[in-house]
Formats: C-alpha cells, structure tokens, sequence
C-alpha cells in the first residue's frame, strides 16, 4: 500500500460545479518578494469530492469546531485583515459562528 502524503497548507482554492468540487491545498513561498509582486504558491494536494460529501464536511468541521471552542473555551478569530482578504464581513464571521 502507498504511504499516506502528510502535507501542510496556508491557502486553498476551491472550484465548485455541478458534479462536484475540487479543493486545491496550498502553500506560500518561503522568501520575500517585491512589493507588487504575486508570491510563489506551490500546489501540494488536490482533493475532488461530490457536493453532497463537501456539505457534509463542512456540517462535521463546523460542528467539531464549535464544540472544541465551548469545551476549551477558546475563541479561534482572524485578524480583520484576513477577512477582508477573503471578502468575509466581519458580521457575517460573528453570525457563523455564533452558538
């Protein structure tokens, strides 16, 4: 049997249709680059999966989460800047969250 890839991600990209999904995983370049610049990205998993089965992800890892945070009593936020890179509102990220 082949060995199970264990990669680390920092950014994905998701492309949706109607058959199905595919998630591309992501990481950043390690060095600096010019303002003005797009970094590197490098590609190090691909994920292809049926809408139904992305859902009931997303439905688990919502629930898991939720649950970690009460247990722990732990807030797990992103910087301002993050959401708005990610065209998330800020009331939008309270509201999903919100027990």
């Amino acid at each position: 049997m082949a060995e199970t890839p264990d990669v680390y991600a920092d950014q994905f990209q998701l492309n949706l249709g109607p058959l199905g999904c595919t998630l591309n995983f992501q990481v950043s370049g390690a060095n600096p680059v010019a303002p003005g610049v797009p970094p590197p990205i490098e590609r190090v998993a691909t994920v292809r999966l049926s809408l139904q089965h992305l859902k009931a992800m997303a439905f688990i890892l919502h629930k898991q989460i939720v649950g970690y945070e009460a247990q722990a009593q732990v807030t797990t936020g992103l910087p301002v800047d993050v959401l708005r890179a990610l065209q998330i509102r800020q009331e939008d990220w309270e509201a999903f969250w919100r027990p």
